[in-house]
């Protein structure tokens, strides 16, 4: 609500303290990091090869898959499947467990949706950009 100033002209309280910063924002530091760990995990998802691992081993949730399995169905060599999966490894994406010889792998479904929260606050609640209906919609 506006609020008298002494000559009797309104002010805003909330545009003054924001525009002149005269309360406490919050930390941007922390904002930025988030925003460069966001990016990391997109990047690392943004070659073909990694976003059809991640497809894969979302389909394959909870359980996952060994390697082999991972190799034999999207046909990429041991070196190179090796190589994205220790990039989506590193960036969180995945988590990999050992049994016996065999390497299994999941998908890190946490992070994931802390990736989709951080957008999802952008485009469909603070400025409507999307509307949360159409993103079920797309989900289903």
């Amino acid at each position: 609500m506006p609020a008298r100033s002494g000559e009797g002209k309104w002010v805003d309280r909330n545009l003054y303290f924001c525009k002149y910063r005269n309360m406490s924002m919050p930390s941007t530091k922390k904002t930025t990091e988030q925003v460069a760990k966001y990016a990391d995990m997109f990047s690392a998802m943004g070659t073909e090869p990694r976003l059809r691992i991640m497809q894969l081993l979302l389909s394959a949730h909870p359980e996952g898959m060994v390697v082999g399995d991972i190799q034999a169905e999207l046909e990429i060599p041991n070196s190179t499947l090796s190589h994205h999966l220790d990039k989506l490894k590193n960036e969180g994406l995945v988590q990999v467990r050992r049994e016996s010889t065999f390497l299994h792998y999941t998908a890190n479904t946490e992070a994931l949706q802390e990736l989709l929260q951080f957008l999802y606050a952008e485009c469909c609640t603070r400025n409507k950009a999307v509307k949360p209906q159409d993103i079920v919609q797309i989900c289903k």
